[in-house]
């Protein structure tokens, strides 16, 4: 399962809500009424996104191994930062909370402006993660931007614009990040799933060398969870550690980040029968089939227990005196602790060289990428939780 993180509030159904935006007459669909970018041809634009599309077609759809070594900058795309931005776009976006089928595709959204500390990324890949669907659903209203929102957190795409404040960044940069700092605190109500977003340039970082759009965009949300995953559970050198769900989003990156990263002595991981391989692929040293064992049956004891499924009632008896066992879905049973993962560009350029060796892989799930106009079907998909790695939305539009 795809895990990333769940809230004590119980999984029911809530009302549409009445304080939000009120709806429209059918003659007027809903848009989302965010300040313009001051720019306002859109002709060009256009022609750059398909530009950019058509490039990133290009890639090999099969992300379960190491990505390519040719270039992943193309002209089309670099040739947006020169381009006008428009006074709208396309656009998924949702004015009440329910199942997928709220989602409708709006096609003269406007285009979010930016603040000093901003840019605009012409986004060319976004990706969903279960948060997304937990957020649609309405289980996190109390914090949530307005509706109706564009929803998505993970993005990867160019530069088109910089606020007065910026100084890392510039026009044509291809960059990739989660786009909200918190997750659930006041997420931005103008997402990813759209052609253009804004973000504040601490959020973002330089994509990786060597992985194509569609690879950078699934990877922000998921490894950084991973990251402070492990390190807020203490895993360092010469420990060992056992990840439940491990060819998930995050379980994937977490088998890496500690083998790779953290100087893991022994990395076990869990999954269903078809995906042990994957499991060794990625460099566990212990793979379990959870189908034809129990992990909490097995003599074995880690430092550190990760669990990406919800099973910490079973993850805590087999951690040892004194180890971490991180949750990220389901109940928490001490020594069991849970956490808000917090977006951080400088920390995926400090992983960026692991992913450009190719000692850390992106993981995208051989189903997608999704087209643009397939983002209710992949959202569906991601909810089965049957996803091998991330569910990725690419070319956009």
């Amino acid at each position: 399962m795809q895990a990333f993180l769940s809230s004590s509030i119980p999984a029911t159904s809530y009302p549409r809500p009445s304080s939000f935006l009120p709806q429209p007459p059918p003659q007027a669909p809903a848009r989302l009424a965010l300040p313009s970018s001051s720019a306002p041809s859109r002709t060009a634009a256009a022609a750059v996104a398909r530009r950019a599309a058509a490039a990133e077609a290009g890639h090999p759809a099969s992300r379960c191994v190491a990505a390519s070594a040719s270039s992943s900058s193309s002209p089309a795309a670099t040739a947006a930062a020169a381009t006008e931005v428009p006074g709208t776009m396309k656009a998924w976006a949702y004015d009440a909370y329910g199942d997928a089928s709220v989602l409708k595709l709006d096609e003269a959204a406007v285009v979010p402006a930016i603040g000093e500390d901003q840019v605009l990324v012409r986004v060319v890949a976004a990706a969903l993660n279960p948060v997304d669907a937990k957020r649609r659903a309405g289980k996190f209203q109390a914090t949530d931007s307005p509706l109706p929102t564009v929803p998505g957190y993970d993005v990867a795409g160019v530069v088109v614009k910089v606020g007065g404040q910026v100084k890392g960044l510039k026009e044509g940069d291809e960059v990739y990040g989660m786009i909200s700092e918190k997750p659930l605190e006041g997420p931005k109500q103008s997402g990813s799933l759209a052609e253009y977003t804004a973000v504040e340039e601490k959020l973002l970082a330089r994509k990786p060398k060597g992985i194509d759009f569609a690879q950078a965009a699934g990877l922000p949300l998921a490894i950084l969870t991973a990251n402070e995953g492990l390190e807020k559970a203490g895993m360092a050198a010469g420990k060992s550690v056992l990840v439940l769900g491990g060819a998930g989003g995050v379980g994937s990156l977490a088998i890496q980040l500690a083998k790779q990263v953290y100087g893991a002595s022994k990395v076990a991981a869990t999954a269903s029968t078809k995906k042990i391989e994957l499991l060794k692929s990625l460099g566990a040293d212990v793979a379990i089939d959870y189908t034809k064992e129990n992990f909490e049956d097995l003599l074995d004891k880690y430092d550190v227990v990760f669990d990406a499924v919800g099973q910490g009632d079973k993850a805590v008896k087999v951690v040892k005196e004194g180890g971490s066992v991180v949750v990220l879905t389901g109940a928490v049973t001490p020594p069991g602790f849970r956490f808000v993962v917090t977006s951080n560009g400088s920390t995926l350029e400090k992983l960026n060289p692991y992913l450009e060796s190719g000692k850390v892989k992106p993981l995208v799930d051989p189903q997608g990428p999704f087209p643009f106009s397939k983002v209710v079907e992949a959202f569906s998909y991601l909810e089965t939780g049957r996803a091998t790695g991330k569910v990725v939305i690419s070319p956009i539009p």
